[in-house]
């Protein structure tokens, strides 16, 4: 045997041994309770390291990307199903854990995070619940222009350079078309895209890119979520925030705010049931959405607890949001919605 090519076979083991080591070590069948986590890792990791912390329990975490939110992982546990490595999904919105219940990937579970939050948001089989919600916010440059609902929507009924959004088939983006989709129509939300890209609207990897560019005065006016807001605003920029509303971009879609949770649900399959079970309980408990409203993303705890534990913001924003609860349709509309991104939009 050559030299050169002994070298190459060694080459090819030690590829192959780095990743079996990856896709076989993240799978290994120790007592680590592994999560696939859509939120943000630094808001995440404050949980995760209490929840070890009381409970000695490890957790392993696969984090999806800003630009792929959350649809990157939907489609990652769609396409494992029941034999992937996943124990516990933590999405950052509630549709596409809704499409995973829908594939039956998901088990049912009705511990005391279940039986403590509302009817509405929680699966009535106990496949699912929501938890520490955003509000989908306008967030301004106050250095550019007022942040008030007159100027924001005279500057969205112009040109649109200085506007930054999302791409929409990802993350928060994709509900809050979702819902537009479900209160106005396809046609009709179909239409204010094609015409708000013709008249120059931004369209960037996230809400953290927006969140970026009004921060520094590149754009003057951006659709994101309050977490994002807090995370300039808290870094000194010159930046404001108003809930986003539907008539925002349509009259005819009315004046609800848009509220977005998070979501946890046990995989079928899970290997770790037990310790799985555990972490749900803990981001369903008042101590997990307290971690989560306290820290520095300013979540809206949508289980009940005393307000006055709750930072002035989050008061603030837990008023602004009072009484929205997602159209019943919207699972429906997502899918249709996303079918037409996926199929007319690159």
């Amino acid at each position: 045997m050559s030299t050169s090519f002994a070298r190459i076979l060694l080459l090819i083991a030690v590829v192959g041994g780095l990743w079996a080591t990856y896709r076989f070590g993240f799978q290994a069948d120790d007592d680590a309770v592994v999560v696939y986590c859509a939120h943000d890792a630094h808001f995440a990791e404050l949980v995760f390291s209490e929840f070890t912390r009381r409970t000695g329990l490890a957790v392993r975490v696969r984090y999806d990307s800003e630009a792929t939110k959350s649809l990157g992982l939907v489609e990652r546990l769609g396409s494992e199903g029941e034999d992937g490595p996943c124990d516990v999904f933590w999405n950052n919105d509630q549709l596409g854990t809704i499409e995973l219940d829908r594939r039956g990937l998901l088990a049912a579970y009705q511990g005391p995070g279940w039986q403590r939050l509302p009817s509405a948001w929680r699966q009535e089989d106990g496949r699912w619940s929501a938890f520490a919600a955003r509000l989908r916010v306008m967030m301004v440059n106050t250095t550019r222009m007022p942040a008030t609902t007159a100027a924001i929507r005279a500057r969205l009924a112009g040109e649109l350079s200085r506007v930054a959004i999302a791409k929409p088939r990802f993350g928060t983006t994709l509900t809050h078309y979702s819902t537009l989709w479900a209160v106005l129509g396809g046609g009709p939300l179909s239409a204010w895209h094609h015409d708000s890209r013709a008249r120059g609207l931004r369209e960037v990897d996230g809400n953290g890119m927006v969140k970026t560019l009004v921060a520094a005065g590149t754009c003057d006016l951006g659709f994101t979520d309050s977490d994002d807001f807090f995370a300039a605003l808290d870094a000194g920029a010159p930046v404001a925030m108003i809930p986003a509303r539907l008539g925002d971009i349509a009259a005819a879609a009315g004046e609800d705010v848009i509220l977005i949770p998070n979501t946890v649900a046990i995989m079928r399959g899970a290997r770790h049931p037990a310790a799985a079970q555990r972490l749900v309980d803990f981001l369903l408990s008042e101590d997990g959405e307290l971690l989560l409203a306290r820290s520095p993303a300013r979540q809206i705890p949508l289980g009940p607890l005393d307000a006055a534990l709750l930072p002035p913001e989050v008061r603030a924003l837990r008023a602004a949001a009072s009484g929205w609860t997602p159209p019943p349709e919207l699972p429906v509309a997502r899918a249709q919605c996303l079918q037409w991104l996926k199929r007319d939009l690159p």
